[in-house]
């Protein structure tokens, strides 16, 4: 199966609201896992939403938690654990025996397998050890792929995202906020060139709409668990929804 869409870009700038699932398809499959993510696009979503941080040994592996103890066999930081001992460990039991033995992607696994056929929105996790390390990871690993054009970055780390824009300016980028973000992570933005605004759903109305489309912010939103509030935000013109039950949406988009 390919990609509905040539580019993120054309994506965006469709007119409809896509269909991002969150972690995967959190809600059938264990988050961040190749399972979650296979599950999802079968489910009919238009791209996945995935956190990456960096292993010890400087890899950029999926992984939501900045230890390993909720979702895994193991324990302790992932920054502190090597690929081999990342990939030693059971990421799927804990959310269902038919799932045992799933393991912690890498991003390049992802995108070899992944990359021509949906789009991404990859979170690089905000607070991960080794400051400037996990961009520069990610960087590298969508120039490898060469899939600059099927992807948007996302962070609720302004800085991260500065560091990311210097390492490929053309990517498409998005800020990702709620109503508790502190206000010293707005200070940046005046330096940030970003083409998108990732505010959680509960912070989007027409208001929000209107300013954001008054400063060319594309909107993706999340993480939307109602069907009545997804066709609530696709009637709004968001570009986005980000749900753990892509298919949830597309069967609401379709009805």
């Amino acid at each position: 199966m390919s990609a509905r869409f040539a580019s993120i870009h054309d994506a965006m700038a469709s007119g409809e609201t896509l269909v991002m699932a969150h972690r995967g398809a959190m809600a059938s499959a264990p988050m961040n896992t190749m399972a979650a993510f296979e599950l999802a696009l079968e489910q009919g979503a238009d791209g996945i939403e995935l956190d990456v941080q960096r292993s010890s040994d400087g890899h950029a592996v999926i992984m939501h938690d900045f230890s390993v103890d909720a979702t895994t066999d193991g324990g302790g930081a992932v920054a502190e654990k090597s690929l081999s001992e990342l990939q030693e460990l059971d990421a799927g039991s804990w959310f269902s025996s038919a799932f045992a033995g799933e393991g912690i992607p890498t991003l390049d696994q992802v995108f070899a397998s992944l990359g021509e056929r949906t789009l991404f929105n990859v979170e690089i996790k905000s607070g991960s050890a080794g400051s400037g390390l996990v961009e520069e990871q990610v960087a590298a690993c969508i120039r490898r792929f060469s899939v600059a054009n099927r992807v948007i970055v996302s962070s609720f780390d302004p800085y991260v995202l500065l560091n990311f824009r210097l390492l490929i300016p053309t990517a498409m980028i998005g800020f990702l906020y709620d109503p508790e973000l502190p206000s010293k992570y707005y200070i940046p933005l005046t330096k940030l060139s970003h083409e998108a605004r990732h505010p959680r759903h509960d912070m989007v109305d027409q208001a929000y709409m209107r300013w954001a489309r008054e400063n060319d912010y594309y909107v993706n939103t999340w993480t939307v668990k109602d069907a009545e509030r997804a066709l609530e935000l696709r009637a709004l013109g968001v570009n986005a929804i980000i749900a753990d039950d892509p298919e949830m949406l597309v069967d609401a988009f379709s009805s």
